[in-house]
Order: structure tokens, then sequence, then C-alpha cells
């Protein structure tokens, strides 16, 4: 069967030079796949290579330990249908580089506290509802202005704006959605440009957070039921749609999404999502879609 084999390095340390592609080639002729034509999506950083394989999955694993150790992520999939029609991203360690609620915890106290109960619920060991409540509950009486501290030293990560902006110039509908709070979310959505954005709601009185959050909570079910109802209307299947986090609750959409990427993933999330991104940053996203470096904006 046809399929496209993706590479991309990050250029600073690495290139997808002869040395590396000769043993890519060679691990995938063991492997039982036959690597075709080769097409520049970024000169020395990203390349599609046809691939003949009956087996796409042996063949990627093949690679993977070939290469491994070089600071390179890569996709194999069907030819058809890469260039998607709707983005759905996660904000926390992805969009952005921090968990907000942890940096916004640090105002309170309470960062390395409120992390650990974080990096529980990212990794799939704890209910994430019932982690965000408990999160929240212990900062009653915050002051407010933490938010505005806080979204100071929110910073993008490399390609967020890029992926956003590309793919709103080709068509495609973007949306920014969240475990996290509206309250960020908000601006952000404006720094990248997405359509729209849903999370939850902190609720705030009389300038202090009340410790509790607006129910019901956005969770990995309502996600997936966010993918579902935003593909239903644009009158798309959710295999049109790409979608990217990093936690646990991520997991839903990144499995019903014909292009869900793990993106630097906790390891629950990086070894059942079928895409994964670990060495460079989200412009991977596009490059995976077959976009060249010369089409992409912002």
């Amino acid at each position: 069967m046809s399929f496209v084999l993706t590479l991309i390095a990050d250029p600073a340390r690495q290139t997808l030079d002869a040395a590396l592609l000769d043993a890519a080639g060679a691990a995938l002729s063991e492997a039982g796949a036959n690597p075709g034509s080769r097409d520049w999506l970024a000169e020395g950083t990203a390349l599609d290579i046809a691939l003949e394989t009956a087996d796409p999955a042996t063949a990627e694993a093949a690679l993977r330990d070939r290469l491994a150790g070089a600071p390179v992520d890569m996709a194999i999939q069907k030819p058809d249908g890469r260039r998607k029609k709707l983005l759905l991203a996660d904000m926390d360690s992805t969009i952005v580089t921090s968990e907000t609620l942890d940096e916004l915890a640090a105002y309170a106290g309470l960062k390395e506290k409120i992390a650990a109960i974080t990096a529980r619920s990212m990794n799939g060991e704890i209910d994430f509802a019932t982690a965000l409540r408990e999160r929240v509950a212990m900062l009653k009486g915050l002051s407010a202005d933490a938010l505005e501290r806080t979204y100071e030293g929110v910073e993008l990560t490399p390609g967020a704006r890029t992926l956003v902006q590309t793919m709103r110039a080709n068509g495609a509908r973007t949306a920014l959605v969240s475990g996290g709070f509206t309250w960020f979310t908000g601006k952000v959505r404006e720094r990248c440009g997405f359509h729209l954005d849903r999370a939850n709601v902190l609720n705030v009185e009389e300038g202090v957070l009340t410790g509790t959050v607006a129910e019901p909570i956005l969770d990995r079910d309502a996600k997936l039921a966010a993918l579902n109802e935003l593909a239903a209307d644009l009158a798309i299947a959710p295999e049109a749609a790409v979608t990217v986090g990093d936690g646990a609750n991520d997991l839903a959409m990144l499995k019903a999404a014909g292009l869900g990427v793990a993106f630097r993933a906790k390891p629950i999330v990086a070894a059942e999502a079928r895409f994964r991104v670990d060495h460079t940053d989200l412009t991977a996203l596009l490059y995976y879609q077959g976009y060249r470096k010369a089409e992409m904006v912002g």
C-alpha cells in the first residue's frame, strides 16, 4: 500500500543529511518497506518520502529504533486527505510553554504543591475534574490581580502562531480547547488568531478567587465532544481534523482525529497516540499535513 513518510529535524541540532537518510532507508528496507521519491518541504529540515509497505506500524517502529537518539520527528500516513479542515489545540504545555494554573499558584506560594497534582492528572493517575476542583479550592482568597501577573509571563510555544495562521489562511477552522481557564484562553486565542476558544470558568467575586470553578468542567470527554461538534458544524468527519495536546485528558480527541498529535507529551499519551512530536516545534503539524515552509504564514 502507498504511504508517505515525513521526517522533520530540529535544524539547531540535526539536519536530514545523507548519512541519516541512508540509515533511514536501510531500516525501512530491512522492515520490508520500499522507500521511493523524495520531496523536500524545507531543505535539510523537513522531507516527504513516498513509501510502499504492507505494515506501516512495523516500518515506523524499525525507523524509530534505527534513529533513536537523533532529534528527528516522523509520521507515516496515507497520502490522501493530509491537509485538515479543522484544528483543535490544547493550551497548557502545548500552545503555551507553561501550565498556567501552576504559575498562578505561585502567587499563593503553592506552585510546587499544585504542580505535583497537575502532573498526576496529566499522567492519567487521577481524575482530571477532581484534580481541578482540588487545585482551585487551594487558591480561595487569592487576588484576581494574580491572573494578569500570571499572563504577563505566558510564552507561546515556537510555531504556535504559524500553525494557527497557516491553517486559517488555507480555510481551516481553528479552536483552542483547554481544561484551563477562559481568562487565559481568550487572550491566547487573540494572540495566535484562533477562531474560538473553550475552557473552564474560574469564579471570581469582589476581586478575589472563590476557590471554585463553574460546572460542568471541560475535561477529556468535553474535548472529544467539541471535536465532534465542530466537525459536524463543518460537515466533515473527525478524520478531517488535526488535534494536538500533551496530557491524558487530550487522549480521546487525539485518538478520534485523523491527525492526532501528542506534543512533547506525558509518557502515557506518547505511548497511545498514533502521531507524536518529541523534538521539533508546532510547525511539525504543518509538515505532517504536507505544507511547505514557503507556504507558512504568521
